[in-house]
């Protein structure tokens, strides 16, 4: 990635720009976080609750004390563990961060990325960016660019392409709040991980306050109808679908975890481009190194007929 391009991409955030950027798990569309003016675009350009939080991406570990308003005996061991990397911590907010970005709430969700492009950007931006994933609200993900630009098109004012999103799918978010952590998103960082840095049991919660992004029970959802089933089910579905008149097809899922989160959002997208109606998968093994992507595809779905 040139200067040049870095500067670009500094220059419209400082101007109240909204961009999409790298990172290692979703494509992220950027706008400073303390311009309401710019993060309003955000809301207006996914179609977004404006009471449905927004991720602050920090530009460095130092700024963490700028964002959070309490302090948590948590915290710190997980930074230290976990950032830069695939990690969202919710704490309370401190007063520099807007209600606009946090939905009204008194807690916030800060992570700090781990991608070479959009660090260079943050760092030289000097400030906090909000950014949700860059697609409309309650789609699939982008892993590339070129998905932004496929779904977004002339909204955003600059999509910087990093490559391909390494990992995938969306950040591990954790509540800080309560008593105990809580995992409020499954991701790549797992319940057993949290629990060995910070030697206490930490909890999964659903459903409550939405205090986090993909809290809700639809969401990540394709265009095309998807439908669960059991493995031992998934060919006959395909062809009573396809006996009715329906564009069916089965989704086929690499081996193995990291390959699984990794894959599962460009696959489901290049079905959705070559035009079926019903993409029929059956969820992976029920273990906690697939629990994001079981919950990604539970998500997507309201088809339960396992």
């Amino acid at each position: 990635m040139t200067d040049s391009l870095i500067d670009e991409a500094v220059r419209l955030l400082r101007a109240g720009g909204v961009i999409a950027l790298p990172t290692e798990t979703v494509y992220g569309l950027a706008a400073d976080a303390s311009n309401d003016d710019a993060v309003r675009r955000i809301y207006a350009i996914k179609g977004r609750p404006a009471d449905h939080p927004l991720i602050v991406h920090l530009p460095s570990r130092e700024a963490l004390a700028r964002y959070v308003g309490a302090p948590s005996p948590w915290l710190a061991p997980l930074v230290a563990r976990f950032w830069p990397g695939p990690l969202t911590v919710v704490v309370r907010k401190s007063s520099a961060v807007s209600d606009l970005v946090t939905g009204g709430q008194d807690t916030v969700a800060l992570r700090l990325v781990d991608h070479p492009v959009t660090s260079a950007i943050l760092a030289r931006f000097g400030r906090a960016i909000a950014a949700p994933s860059a697609n409309r609200f309650g789609r699939v993900s982008p892993t590339t660019a070129q998905h932004v630009r496929d779904d977004l098109g002339s909204d955003v004012d600059l999509v910087v392409d990093g490559g391909p999103a390494r990992i995938g799918i969306e950040s591990t978010i954790v509540d800080l709040t309560g008593d105990v952590p809580a995992i409020l998103r499954a991701g790549v960082i797992t319940a057993t991980a949290l629990r060995a840095t910070l030697g206490i049991e930490v909890v999964t919660r659903t459903g409550g306050t939405v205090r986090a992004p993909g809290m809700l029970a639809a969401h990540y959802a394709p265009k095309a109808t998807l439908v669960l089933v059991s493995e031992a089910e998934r060919v006959a579905e395909v062809q009573r679908r396809t006996d009715r008149g329906e564009r069916a097809i089965l989704f086929e899922m690499p081996s193995g975890a990291a390959d699984t989160a990794r894959e599962l959002y460009f696959r489901l997208r290049a079905l959705d481009d070559a035009g079926y109606d019903t993409i029929v998968a059956s969820l992976p093994p029920d273990s906690e190194e697939h629990a994001a992507v079981r919950d990604r595809l539970t998500r997507a779905t309201t088809h339960f007929p396992i």
